[in-house]
């Protein structure tokens, strides 16, 4: 068919029209990063990140340590053992679940003694707000409640909550005894699940120091409970790694599944 210059063109305007469609889909569906403010740590900062996958749906949450971070950090002291971070989630970006996080240095470790009495990171993924974590206490009258052991669907399999590992302004912890921390093996990462009120309400990395300063690589499967006492994105996968041309830690919770 023959048209006019100037004149409706079917075939041409199709083509325009798909090749526009496209480049759209493309916008929409590009990955991006949303970054929380960074906070000082050591002589360095840490903050939070947020990806997104192709599905614009949130794929990873990390800690993110400029290596500067792990100098200058305090040492303990007869009246503080351990330094607390908190790190915003970014003001944009998708909603993951997670409220805040908190980023604890232990310089000598904490109990159980022999175990994770190593300097290490604690990173605490909240699922709570940072008004609700502060009221965590397992003192008083309601100490028994506080105490609440979780349902059982709310622990990974193998895992076990001793009541000893019970700590104000954070919760109860649910640990994986299978760790090699656990027979003899220098400490070096696991993945810990946080409980107060008989709910879940943080997932937990923990990381020495020495294995972060080791310039590691590593992702970790992350075994998963049968729910979640909160909806949001909870990860399948841990993941350990230093960029050396940034110069940066990275400490992600990654595969991000979301449960309802």
């Amino acid at each position: 068919m023959n048209t006019l210059p100037g004149l409706f063109h079917p075939a041409r305007s199709i083509a325009a029209f798909a090749a526009l469609s496209l480049s759209s889909l493309a916008l929409a569906t590009e990955p991006a990063a949303f970054t929380g403010a960074p906070v000082t740590v050591g002589l360095g900062t840490a903050r939070v990140l947020v990806m997104t996958n192709a599905s614009n749906a949130p794929d990873s949450i990390s800690v993110v340590l400029t290596k500067e971070a792990l100098n200058g950090l305090p040492d303990a002291r007869p009246d503080q053992m351990a330094w607390e971070f908190e790190l915003p989630m970014p003001d944009t970006g998708p909603r993951t679940g997670f409220d805040h996080v908190v980023l604890d240095w232990n310089p000598a470790g904490h109990p159980p003694d022999g175990v994770y009495s190593v300097p290490h990171f604690d990173v605490h993924f909240y699922v709570i707000s940072n008004g609700e974590r502060a009221a965590v206490t397992f003192h008083g009258d309601g100490r028994q409640v506080a105490m609440a052991a979780p349902d059982p669907q709310l622990v990974p399999a193998g895992y076990v909550v001793p009541p000893d590992a019970a700590v104000e302004k954070m919760g109860m912890h649910g640990l994986d005894p299978a760790g090699g921390e656990f027979h003899g093996a220098p400490f070096s990462h696991t993945f810990i699940y946080g409980y107060y009120k008989g709910e879940l309400t943080f997932v937990e990395p923990m990381i020495s120091l020495a294995f972060l300063q080791s310039l590691p690589e590593v992702t970790s499967p992350v075994r998963k409970p049968q729910r979640y006492s909160r909806p949001g994105w909870y990860p399948a996968t841990y993941r350990i790694g230093f960029d050396a041309a940034r110069g940066e830690y990275t400490i992600a919770l990654q595969n991000l599944q979301r449960f309802d």
